[in-house]
């Protein structure tokens, strides 16, 4: 993971005219980061806190027979949710303008007769 930027605005009006915004680095030790890949999200809370749930989805497509499995869990305040879908939505936008719209459903992205010898 590389460190994160996060912008601070300068406390003296002078120098918050010279400079609207004062870039920060913020060290961040990832050694004890696990790297989990998930293909399922489930977000529940209480009026306090997001609860969100990740895991993996064996059968993506359809309904799935058997029970998906939650293999991490994640629990923050509103505050750090919106932050996080703030930086979350801004990733996905640059991402979009530079490779093209991300088409989540997943019937809009089959390509007729693929995997289908007849179509």
């Amino acid at each position: 993971m590389n460190d994160k930027e996060i912008a601070v605005s300068e406390t003296q009006p002078e120098a918050a005219a010279a400079q609207a915004q004062q870039r920060v680095q913020v060290e961040i030790d990832d050694t004890k980061a696990l790297a989990l890949y998930a293909n399922f999200c489930r977000v529940t809370g209480t009026p306090e806190e997001l609860i969100i749930d990740f895991g993996l989805n064996p059968q993506p497509f359809g309904v799935p027979t058997q029970p998906i499995a939650i293999t991490q869990r994640i629990i923050t305040n509103f505050f750090t949710a919106k932050r996080m879908l703030h930086a979350l939505t801004l990733t996905v936008q640059r991402h979009e303008q530079t490779f093209g719209v991300l088409e989540t459903d997943v019937q809009k992205r089959v390509r007729p007769g693929f995997g289908n010898p007849q179509g």
